[in-house]
């Protein structure tokens, strides 16, 4: 050996071992991690998180935020301004403004989640059924999705409601059958294309050759590699389903009677908002804020998850 590779070697640096045990131990990121550490920077996201933890709280425990009685009304207060708990004025039948519009939270986040779990089951089904088998169950299926998606979906919502609601009832489970029925084949057609890019991967094909029969294929290796791109879909519906039951709900064909609604607020405060504009303000205020934090929080999620962001 030469004098001059003695002294290189001699003056090399040893290698640390504790940085190489850390680069060791370092575990791979998951695309679950990558889009939390992503999440976790976005303004949009928190400020989104924030809106729907409250719209959420005022439609589970509305006594939290006013002790008034939304359904206590009294003439001689009609269109009266903010006094006291009623920091929104009184509607033209006398009633807390304020404390109608925290109750009808309830309802329109109960039948946008509802209406979301059932196009979401739909959806599951359907599109797992059409991106896994291919072939003609892909072509029949894919070409159901096509039908519905031509149907006008406001207009068909009117029929179907009017078609499912009794004259006694609230109107509650039509509003939300007719929304789960009509609104499935975008999140379909997500996890359909989900399903067919996770068929093809590697570990598909090793639980298939291990004897893995469609069951567990679907459930076990597909479903949950494929599930983001439809999570965000269902986040992104569910602010759709809670706008179009309001409008529904505006035109008559939605909840009535009793219920307690931001739509049947703005319905009837309508006609005198030039007598009172808070009836009609503060409702439609609270509603393009609920419909507005979900789009948001589902646009965040959606770009954490879009590998093409990055």
């Amino acid at each position: 050996m030469s004098n001059v590779e003695s002294v290189t070697q001699a003056e090399a640096p040893a290698a640390d071992p504790a940085a190489a045990g850390a680069g060791g131990s370092e575990k791979p990121r998951s695309l679950a991690g990558d889009a939390w550490n992503d999440l976790k920077r976005n303004w949009i996201f928190w400020a989104a998180s924030v809106l729907v933890v409250l719209v959420v709280m005022m439609a589970a425990f509305p006594g939290l935020f006013t002790s008034a009685d939304p359904e206590y009304c009294s003439l001689s207060r009609q269109h009266a301004g903010p006094s006291g708990g009623a920091i929104f004025g009184y509607n033209f039948q006398g009633c807390d403004v304020y404390a109608r519009t925290i109750y009808g939270a309830r309802n329109s986040v109960l039948i946008g989640l509802f209406a979301t779990i059932i196009s979401g089951a739909i959806g599951l089904i359907i599109g797992m059924a059409a991106g896994y088998f291919g072939g003609w169950v892909d072509a029949l299926l894919a070409r159901g999705i096509d039908i519905v998606l031509g149907i006008p979906t406001l207009l068909a919502a009117i029929v179907l409601a009017r078609r499912l609601s009794d004259s006694e009832d609230s109107g509650f489970w039509p509003v939300v059958i007719t929304l789960g029925v009509l609104t499935w084949t975008t999140g379909a057609r997500i996890m359909r294309s989900s399903v067919i890019s996770a068929k093809s991967q590697d570990y598909v094909a090793a639980a298939r050759m291990l004897g893995a029969g469609h069951a567990r294929l679907m459930f076990r290796h597909i479903l949950p590699n494929a599930a983001a791109p439809f999570v965000v879909v269902l986040t992104l519906l569910l602010g759709a389903n809670i706008a179009t039951e309001a409008t529904l709900t505006f035109l008559g064909v939605g909840l009535r009677g009793n219920a307690i609604s931001w739509g049947i607020d703005i319905s009837t405060a309508a006609p005198y908002v030039r007598e009172a504009a808070a009836p009609l303000v503060w409702p439609s205020v609270f509603l393009a804020a609920t419909v507005l934090a979900f789009i948001m929080l589902g646009d965040a999620i959606r770009d954490a998850f879009d590998p093409r962001l990055r």
